[in-house]
């Protein structure tokens, strides 16, 4: 299995940092990342319902999601950090085959349905700043794939220092926020003793908690926090996990802020009003400065909101890249998979919008709060037995009483998402026309949910893991290296993508060469910059990849093997068969993945274009 999200892997060194605040200071950036996650556009929706409906009183649920939240973080953190698998990678080692691809599927669904509000955030954002139709913002938002590329080619430290100023812009604009509401000190501090007003505040506050602990970032910071590279060591991993605690911290509290801050802003301004029903961002928006008194409310709103959907567009196609490649173990072109998350989004919102109108949208950013709230419990639940595990964490695993209190979160979650599912089912039950369709599709759906959370809470307790963990070797190359003399060529290319068809290829080209041949590993750099300047590139992902090609080459020449490397740039149809053609070689080795069809064409499969191009053997090793 490949290391998580290759391209940016330990490429930010925490060592040598003269001071302890500059080592603090190199581990900082992650945590930011995954809290606009916590402050996206589903959130405001959320928020804002409850504050123009309840007034103060739901504020107790942000404050104890926030705490649930920073626990969660960090048990993903420590994951990352300990053991170097994301959890889609440590599902996927701990699970069957089908219970992952369901977890996947569950995993894309979260994806979609944050990615709605993110989407219909933006749009609303600029409609309301630069009166553009929302339907025309809506389609808008397909720019921002392009975005994202060019950060992630300029290097993770880059993408984090434009997330965190997205993130005080946000931080700052409700500052003044507050200032222009005033809020009641009193009250707000009477909103953080827990009380639920009514049956009707129950599918606010699971909103609130589907939009504040969401499932993707539990992906997401796994995975983020092994872009650092550190001493390995137990007292390195300490070190570690301390320092991510503090970025944790700090960076998840400021989203509560922000949070806090439209929800008191909703108290204050309509609910204190007697406008009870605020829960469209637009209402929201258009009410702000008849009724604080300055024109820069709403501005400062709309710009909050634009800078919140374009931060957390960002994470959620780095959370989507995350789940793909753990779960399914497939490697495709980074702008397929954003175009893909992004068009799952944008379809139902123009949709609906175009049926419906513009009105429905706040209420189906809060549907998408509550589908993401139904999604925690399968990626809670695993990520509690992964940290608990005493093997697989090295001796880092969690205490007995963190344990205790990680289930009693899980617990409270599940509780309230299944009394949410059985009232909605009930409420559908007594008003449909056709009951029995549901008692046949509905019901045996959600009891088919009900089953597989209990057999991902006790499978873990009864079995081992499939897969050791604990080896850390590029992508788990324990083998019997072959020293077989069967074969009579010994100029041999393999060409290799950094994914596990590449032991299978490695090895079928050690059969055929034995000890004596030649080997020459090929990888092919895909990037933007790589298609446009071919071998005068020189982005972040150059980087990463000849550093891979160079860690194999020295891996394989330890094992006695006369190995050279050789990258290539832009197309890897093109680019293969150039140095193929160009080289001396007497046959080319290529792993596959087992794909056909219209499987090659979407995971960018080169095999069949390749073969016609090149004017030797072509020797096919099946995944």
């Amino acid at each position: 299995m490949g290391k998580s999200l290759e391209e940016v892997h330990e490429s930010i060194s925490t060592q040598g940092k003269t001071t302890r605040f500059r080592k603090i200071l190199a581990f900082f950036g992650p945590a930011y990342l995954i809290s606009v996650g916590y402050m996206d556009p589903g959130n405001w929706a959320t928020d804002l319902a409850g504050g123009s409906q309840f007034g103060y009183s739901l504020l107790w649920v942000l404050l104890m999601s926030n705490i649930m939240a920073l626990l969660l973080q960090s048990l993903s953190a420590r994951l990352g950090i300990v053991t170097q698998r994301d959890l889609a990678q440590a599902s996927r080692e701990t699970y069957s085959k089908p219970i992952n691809y369901i977890l996947y599927f569950l995993a894309e669904i979260s994806i979609a349905a944050c990615d709605l509000a993110e989407v219909l955030g933006m749009a609303i954002g600029l409609n309301l700043l630069f009166d553009i139709p929302l339907i025309q913002g809506v389609m808008i938002t397909v720019l921002d794939t392009f975005l994202l590329l060019f950060l992630i080619n300029k290097g993770m430290r880059k993408m984090e220092a434009f997330i965190i100023a997205l993130v005080a812009i946000i931080g700052f604009s409700f500052v003044f926020e507050m200032i222009f509401a005033q809020p009641e000190v009193g009250k707000v501090l009477t909103g953080l003793i827990p009380t639920l007003p009514s049956e009707d505040a129950l599918y606010i506050a699971i909103g609130i908690i589907g939009a504040t602990v969401m499932p993707h970032n539990l992906y997401l910071h796994s995975s983020l926090v092994q872009t650092r590279k550190f001493d390995r060591s137990k007292e390195g991993n300490k070190q570690a996990l301390k320092y991510n605690f503090i970025d944790s911290t700090i960076a998840l509290n400021l989203a509560f802020f922000v949070n806090a801050a439209i929800l008191i802003l909703a108290a204050a301004t309509f609910h204190k009003n007697g406008l009870f029903e605020v829960a469209e961002i637009q209402d929201a928006h258009r009410l702000l400065e008849p009724m604080l008194g300055t024109q820069w409310a709403p501005v400062l709103f709309a710009v909050a909101l634009i800078a919140a959907g374009q931060s957390s567009t960002i994470t959620g196609t780095l959370a989507g890249q995350i789940i793909m490649e753990g779960y399914l173990n497939l490697r495709i072109q980074p702008w397929i998979r954003r175009i893909i998350t992004r068009l799952i989004a944008i379809v139902p919102a123009v949709i609906v919008i175009s049926v419906f109108g513009e009105s429905v949208t706040g209420k189906m950013l809060i549907l998408s709060q509550v589908i993401l709230s139904l999604q925690l419990g399968f990626a809670i639940i695993p990520l509690i037995h992964f940290v608990s595990d005493k093997s697989k964490m090295k001796g880092l695993h969690i205490s007995r009483t963190t344990q205790i209190v990680s289930w009693i979160i899980a617990l409270i979650i599940v509780s309230l998402n299944a009394k949410l599912v059985y009232n909605e089912i009930q409420g559908w039950l007594e008003t449909s026309e056709n009951p029995i369709i549901l008692w046949f599709t509905i019901v045996p759906l959600a009891l088919g949910f009900l089953f597989l959370l209990l057999y991902i809470v006790f499978k873990p307790f009864v079995t081992k893991a499939k897969h050791n963990i604990d080896n850390h070797s590029p992508h788990n190359f324990k083998l019997n290296f072959s020293k077989t003399e069967s074969y009579d060529k010994k100029n041999i290319a393999v060409s290799v993508d950094f994914s596990d068809a590449d032991e299978i290829a490695i090895n079928s080209a050690f059969e055929l060469g034995g000890s004596q041949a030649n080997y020459t590993l090929i990888h092919v750099v895909e990037t933007v910059g790589a298609m446009i300047y071919g071998g005068n590139t020189d982005d972040h992902e150059t980087t990463i990849d000849e550093k891979l090609l160079m860690e194999y080459q020295e891996m394989l020449v330890t094992e006695g093997y006369k190995v050279a490397i050789q990258l290539g740039f832009g197309k890897p149809t093109k680019a293969i068969s150039k140095i193929i053609n160009e080289g001396n070689f007497d046959i080319l080795v290529m792993g596959t993945h087992g794909h056909t069809g219209f499987k090659d064409l979407l995971f960018v499969t080169t095999v069949d274009k390749v073969r016609h191009e090149i004017h030797i053997p072509l020797f096919l090793v099946k995944n």
